[in-house]
């Protein structure tokens, strides 16, 4: 055999082989930080690091962050939970991009002081004593002032004693917690490893928590066949606000192209009065940057805006990047479109759809640079206008750089601009449009209507690789989309998504008045359109008809508002119910101080029963206690105890149960526990 090594090339060690720590992996982590995660300015983020080492040495680990482009503002002390995972909770002050990471070390003094309090020979702790002494010296090297003289009178007191103590006396003296205290202050990270930061993108509030009302202005008109204004919308915010909404949304407000306008129901062929589609966007008045002008002006918008806050709603704009035939661009980029062999510039296609009035944007041209600032200028030119929210309408039709770079560049002017992407594609595009930038993405809810579609849905957002940069909004309806499972529906159903749409999101939305007025017309058995769709005309809604959801709506937007526990998607557990048309799940908020339990008939015909197999745990109820259930859309209230309970729902009356969750104190020391 050949000599050991013999024909094998050298490996040079590491730089230092001293450095025995692991630091596995930060949380969150997109993509091996090629994407940021997500969090909330101003709230307390949880940061994970998977650290351990060889051995039983005892670790530390803290945790740095700073703004992007800034230095570090500080470390924070990492703490140990289970499955070598550490956490620390930091507070990034206000929204824009950040970084994170790790550093950690082994702990000389922390292992000895491990091993000591393991200790029962008194010989071993004489030993240990002295040993430890040695190391208390060596932070108190590390230290100055006060807490030097502390530390080495510390040391000093622990050799002196060393000899004569009881074993009790000296084992407390090593473990001294005041002492502890400032010698952690001064660690031995000689050999400490680090992991390289990570990205983070803290949005405002809104971001993770917002209800959504959409309507068309021109629609606004109280009167029968008059073009609704801007003053229209701005005399209709009492009612959008007393439904508890805080985000209003408009299609495109832009001039409307007259070249292959579409007709009612998405005619060929337009009549000479007929409005049009929004989303074909430009005309001889203007294009992206200007308003329809039977709208009404620039200073009408701006004064609906103000309007709008005072009555704690942001405006949001419906942005798509397409042109009507007639837009200006046409005419001044033409280098900007994708041109057939017949002279003709190739419209928009989604086969069997097509939108003849409709030229999307060649993302490949040669002048595509002048075409990537010209289009981020659109959304610069809104943001002046005060709009600090955007719907961007099929962003997946659109270079995936352009999004990277143009939400980049415009969040770091202003890193409270929000962005929900209308993209109802496949899985990894929706995600990788998230991971992206998009603050919010639309979802598959719309087609989740059994059970185990719901169940399953709903905890792979909650819970699976995307819950740390994909958060889903929830809309039972849009302009495009009514559903076949809403097709000529009765009010039950409507009701029942409302809910599920609700209190299954945090974030979700409603395309109205035709939501609360119970649209549900199809143009056509089996499709998705609606009869005489608001995309192509002008429609009057009789927003007082006293059949209305309009009070439901309310009263769900209330618990949403008043329940913590509904703001974050994240403790979402399903419970088991033996009825296949009941489907119950929780919700608790992170402090635990407010807990939801959902139940909801899926069936609008039957009145329907169950049992809830509750899961104690998931509502922080100890076990063998009663608590009691109050329903916060009838006012009902029971009282439950753990393991199989009781329910029952009629759709007629209410399709579901908001429970709120109270625990019963049981002894006054139960309430100090509970008040503290």
């Amino acid at each position: 055999m050949p000599p050991a090594g013999a024909g094998v090339a050298a490996v040079a060690p590491p730089e230092d082989g001293r450095v025995r720590v692991v630091i596995d992996q930060l949380v969150p982590s997109v993509d091996g930080g090629r994407f940021a995660g997500k969090c909330i300015a101003g709230e307390a983020t949880d940061l994970c690091a998977h650290v351990f080492t060889d051995g039983h040495d005892q670790l530390r680990a803290r945790l740095h962050w700073r703004a992007d482009g800034q230095a570090p503002s500080g470390e924070v002390e990492m703490v140990l939970d289970a499955n070598d995972e550490w956490h620390a909770h930091v507070v990034f002050p206000a929204p824009g991009r950040y970084l994170f990471g790790v550093t950690a070390w082994v702990d000389a003094l922390c292992s000895w002081q491990h091993d000591l309090a393991r200790r029962v020979d008194a010989e071993d702790i004489r030993v240990a004593a002295r040993v430890g002494a040695e190391l208390i010296d060596a932070a108190a090297a590390r230290a100055a002032g006060e807490d030097r003289r502390a530390l080495a009178a510390w040391a000093e007191r622990l050799r002196n004693e060393a000899a004569t103590a009881r074993a009790e006396t000296l084992k407390a003296l090593a473990l001294d917690g005041v002492f502890s205290e400032i010698a952690a202050r001064y660690p031995d990270r000689r050999w400490a490893a680090s992991h390289p930061e990570r990205p983070l993108f803290a949005d405002r509030l809104k971001a993770r928590f917002s209800s959504w009302y959409e309507m068309f202005p021109r629609s606004a008109s109280p009167e029968p066949g008059r073009h609704g204004r801007f003053a229209d919308v701005q005399a209709r915010l009492p009612y959008v606000a007393e439904m508890g909404f805080d985000v209003l949304y408009f299609p495109p407000i832009h001039p409307i192209g007259r070249e292959r306008r579409k007709g009612p129901n998405n005619a060929l062929v337009a009549r000479p009065d007929d409005v049009g589609s929004p989303w074909a966007i430009g005309a001889a008045e203007g294009g992206h940057k200007s308003i329809l002008p039977a709208l009404g002006t620039p200073e009408d918008f701006r004064r609906l805006c103000a309007k709008a806050q005072e009555f704690g709603l942001d405006v949001a704009l419906d942005i798509a990047l397409q042109c009507a035939p007639d837009h200006p661009y046409v005419q001044q980029h033409p280098q900007w479109f994708r041109w057939r062999p017949d002279g003709s510039v190739q419209y928009a296609e989604n086969p069997p759809k097509k939108y003849q009035d409709i030229y999307p944007f060649n993302f490949e041209c040669d002048d595509w640079r002048a075409l990537w600032l010209e289009l981020k200028s659109i959304f610069d030119h809104w943001i002046g206008e005060g709009v600090k929210i955007f719907r961007v309408d099929n962003p997946h039709t659109k270079a995936f750089p352009f999004w990277e770079w143009c939400i980049a560049a415009i969040q770091r002017e202003h890193p409270d601009v929000l962005f929900l992407a209308e993209a109802f594609t496949r899985p990894k595009v929706m995600h990788r449009l998230a991971k992206l930038g998009f603050s919010q993405s639309y979802t598959y809810f719309t087609w989740r209507n059994t059970k185990q579609e719901l169940t399953e849905y709903f905890s792979e957002l909650a819970h699976g690789p995307g819950a740390h940069y994909f958060r889903p909004n929830a809309w039972p309806n849009t302009p495009d989309i009514l559903n076949e499972h809403l097709h000529h529906a009765e009010r039950a159903v409507f009701a029942a998504r409302l809910v599920l749409a609700a209190t299954l999101s945090a974030n979700y939305g409603l395309y109205g008045p035709a939501y609360e007025l119970m649209d549900n017309r199809p143009l056509r058995a089996g499709g998705e359109e609606y009869l005489d769709s608001e995309k192509y005309q002008l429609r009057h809604w009789d927003i007082e008809r006293p059949e209305s959801l309009r009070y439901l709506i309310a009263r769900v937007n209330r618990i949403r508002r008043d329940n913590p526990a509904l703001h974050d998607n994240r403790s979402l557990r399903f419970m088991p119910v033996d009825n296949e048309r009941l489907i119950a799940y929780s919700k608790r908020s992170a402090d635990g101080a407010n807990t939801l339990l959902i139940v909801v008939n899926l069936d609008p015909h039957q009145t329907q029963s169950g049992v809830v197999d509750v899961h104690l745990q998931a509502l922080g109820i100890a076990p063998d206690t009663e608590y009691t259930v109050h329903d916060l859309l009838s006012g009902q209230r029971f009282t439950w105890r753990n393991g199989p309970n009781f329910v029952q729902l009629d759709p007629q009356h209410s399709p579901a149960h908001v429970f709120a969750v109270q625990q019963h104190l049981r002894s006054e020391r139960d309430y100090e526990a509970f008040e503290g």
